[in-house]
């Protein structure tokens, strides 16, 4: 009968006890809670960290929040308090990561901000950037992305190429899915009517550009990073070298081909060899676009139109089938059928409105024609002002790649027709000019 009795008092009060301690959590949490959302930090403190002490897995804003609290914790710390509010500020993440893995790449770039801030090692930094690559880099914060490459690349240049190459693959493709995610968040607030826009809307507006920015920011440090090593004379001797071992690889090959046909290296017979490899290995719409690249360097105009149509019809994804047409139209441009790379350019923006790459390459064609479409000063200068349009254009639609942009538009000004080019040939500034030849645009004389 007694074992009974305590059997019941435990079945009664240890619910009580759990209802009590959920409470206290509860309580405890919206205290705090309370004081960050005013900004009172120092205040929050003590009711968070019993939080995060006693009640672990009640809610990720005890982690999201406690960062905060945290740092400023450790803004306070005395020098002899340091190390701990340091040592705090590291359990903060971690233990979030042991609660609610599931932005692991994320917290684990975080992580390596707040090391990189508090000037720890770059083998200790690099432990944490390689984490937070590995889980997902497309969660990486951009600047975290260019310093893993950057360690990679002093580290291996020499010794592995091959390795910073593949590095610098993974963190292109990482970036582009970025761009590709935030692109089409654009897109779909710029699909609305501008007058009904939210405020919400507006601010999350500048804050994904602001994002591609930074993207494209990270794309030019990267590229430059590894021009010094990524030319012919280095690709070819590299790809040859690994080719037997990965000829079968779709995503070796895919890289190889890339990196060739982005450096210019694609007379060199062996890149016909890559491609024939790659189709092989992936029939993809990717694929089919080098392949009919090859087709048209080798004079098969029609099919390699056959095969350029084939790789935008098998993609659905509207932004990636805007790539492909993107593509086309660099290649295309390189063999000098311009009109059609244009025609291409201007499917592309149909397909990704924000795509200002699409302009830019439309004003290179056209400042390239300003000598063949124009017969004298002034018709020759006006190809320039066509090609500034695009530029601004560009510019217009994607403000990510404004320094770009703004490079292009810098140079086309500079060669306008002049007050005196204008008063020469008799013709009125804010008058209609046609450009003739494969341009036929009608301009407004500046």
């Amino acid at each position: 009968m007694k074992q009974i009795l305590t059997l019941l008092f435990f079945i009664i009060t240890v619910p009580v006890v759990f209802s009590q301690a959920a409470d206290e959590c509860n309580i405890k949490y919206n205290l705090f809670k309370g004081d960050y959302s005013a900004k009172k930090y120092g205040e929050a403190f003590d009711n968070w960290k019993w939080c995060m002490d006693n009640c672990p897995t009640l809610t990720v804003n005890i982690y999201k929040y406690g960062v905060k609290i945290a740092e400023h914790a450790l803004e306070k710390a005395t020098p002899l308090e340091k190390e701990a509010a340091i040592k705090l500020v590291e359990r903060v993440y971690l233990q979030r990561l042991e609660h609610y893995p599931d932005d692991k790449a994320r917290v684990l770039s975080d992580l390596a901000s707040f090391k990189i801030e508090q000037g720890a090692t770059e083998q200790e930094i690099f432990s944490w950037l390689e984490k937070s690559f590995k889980a997902d880099p497309t969660d990486m914060s951009a600047s975290n992305i260019y310093k893993y490459f950057d360690i990679i690349l002093n580290t291996y240049r020499t010794t592995d190429p091959q390795r910073v190459f593949d590095t610098y693959d993974e963190v292109s493709e990482g970036v582009e899915l970025k761009r590709e995610e935030y692109s089409k968040k654009i897109d779909a607030i710029n699909a609305k009517d501008s007058l009904s826009l939210t405020s919400k809307e507006k601010k999350s507006r500048e804050i994904y550009q602001q994002i591609l920015t930074n993207l494209t920011i990270v794309e030019a440090g990267l590229d430059a990073k590894l021009s010094e090593i990524s030319t012919c004379e280095n690709l070819i001797p590299l790809n040859k070298k690994y080719f037997e071992e990965f000829k079968g690889n779709a995503q070796w090959l895919r890289r190889a081909v890339s990196r060739m046909y982005n450096k210019e290296c694609t007379d060199d017979p062996f890149y016909d060899t890559l491609v024939e490899a790659y189709v092989k290995a992936d029939p993809s719409p990717q694929a089919s676009l080098f392949y009919a690249g090859i087709l048209l360097k080798n004079g098969e105009t029609s099919k390699a139109m056959g095969y350029f149509k084939q790789a935008v019809e098998q993609e659905q994804d509207l932004y990636k089938k805007a790539g492909y047409q993107l593509k086309i139209a660099q290649i295309l441009r390189l063999q000098g059928k311009l009109s059609e790379a244009r025609s291409y350019c201007y499917q592309a923006l149909d397909n990704a409105p924000t795509m200002g790459k699409a302009y830019l390459l439309v004003a290179s064609m056209y400042a390239s024609s300003a000598n063949s479409c124009g017969d004298d000063v002034v018709s020759k200068r006006m190809v320039y002002v066509a090609a500034l349009n695009k530029a601004q254009k560009a510019r217009s639609v994607d403000p990510s790649i404004s320094a770009l942009a703004n490079k292009y538009i810098a140079n086309y000004k500079e060669n306008l027709p002049s007050t005196k080019d204008l008063f020469v040939a008799g013709v009125a500034s804010g008058s209609t000019h046609k450009i003739g030849c494969w341009i036929n645009e009608t301009v407004i004389v500046p």
